[in-house]
């Protein structure tokens, strides 16, 4: 009985011993349990920390980078600016020095812009003035030769200066160089213009085509029937007419200096004339500008 009593304690105790142990090994386990948790929560927040530096990292090697490059640039800008700045002192410095010898001379130079714009004023008139002059001797010669629509007579002013221009075969035979008959009647009326203008100077062109003149033993090429001719019409005007021979001036010109081409026989009938040129006066000119003219 006793011994029956003595194991029935003992099994009583292991039983007992063995539902406390188990009570305990779930007990730690759990805590075991929530810690590995609370540790692995720990775990997963440092990776993101870990990820979120790493990032935060790469993007401030990033922007250290671009503020590198704006550094550089800005360093460039600089360097370019102290050496624009430089030359612009220099350039001052250098004009400086130039205003510095020259400061006399500017200074009359503005003193005298006044004066000059009235002398410029006064020249454009007196060139007005002079074409006045000109039209009027241009419409005297025209209405003195009459047939103002004669081709062979052509008068004209350009660039300020008179032309008058006489067709070949009003005044010269082919060849020849003595003035004719005919011609005489329109130098005549052309020399009664010119001679009331008595302060007037002219030169007298001879021109010829391009067709090659045959020497006759005292002309020998264009050069000599022009010179002649032009001579010629002078001798004229001056023992027939009494224009002043110091006024007048003589000038052959051959076959150089064409008005049309000497492709046509009527090219070759234009460019074949006598010209007198009415030569500005400077000295004339001056004194229209002069107080009182």
């Amino acid at each position: 009985m006793r011994v029956n009593q003595f194991l029935l304690a003992g099994v009583s105790s292991v039983l007992l011993f063995s539902c406390v142990s188990n009570k305990k090994f779930k007990s730690a386990e759990a805590m075991a349990q929530a810690k590995y948790d609370s540790l692995n929560g720990v775990y997963s927040k440092s990776q993101g920390d870990l990820k979120n530096c790493n990032d935060m990292s790469a993007a401030d090697a990033k922007k250290r980078a671009e503020m590198q490059s704006e550094l550089d640039d800005l360093r460039k800008q600089n360097a370019f600016l102290k050496e624009n700045n430089n030359q612009a002192l220099k350039q001052l410095q250098d004009m400086s020095v130039i205003s510095g010898t020259q400061a006399e001379s500017i200074k009359k130079s503005l003193e005298n812009m006044g004066a000059k714009d009235a002398y410029i004023q006064t020249l454009q008139q007196a060139m007005a003035h002079k074409d006045s002059l000109n039209m009027a001797l241009v419409m005297n010669l025209k209405g003195a030769v009459g047939n103002l629509d004669d081709k062979d007579i052509n008068i004209k002013v350009d660039k300020g200066v008179v032309y008058i221009d006489i067709s070949d075969k009003l005044l010269f035979k082919s060849g020849k160089y003595e003035v004719t008959a005919n011609a005489k009647e329109v130098l005549g009326k052309v020399a009664q213009v010119l001679k009331n203008q008595p302060d007037i100077e002219f030169m007298v062109e001879g021109h010829t085509d391009d067709k090659a003149f045959k020497s006759n033993g005292v002309l020998v090429d264009n050069w000599d029937l022009s010179v002649k001719r032009a001579t010629s019409v002078i001798r004229l005007l001056q023992n027939q007419y009494g224009l002043p021979p110091a006024h007048m001036t003589a000038a052959g010109r051959s076959e150089y200096v064409p008005v049309t081409s000497n492709d046509t026989p009527e090219g070759r009938a234009a460019n074949r004339r006598t010209r007198i040129v009415i030569l500005p006066q400077l000295d004339q000119f001056f004194k229209l500008m002069e107080p009182g003219k």
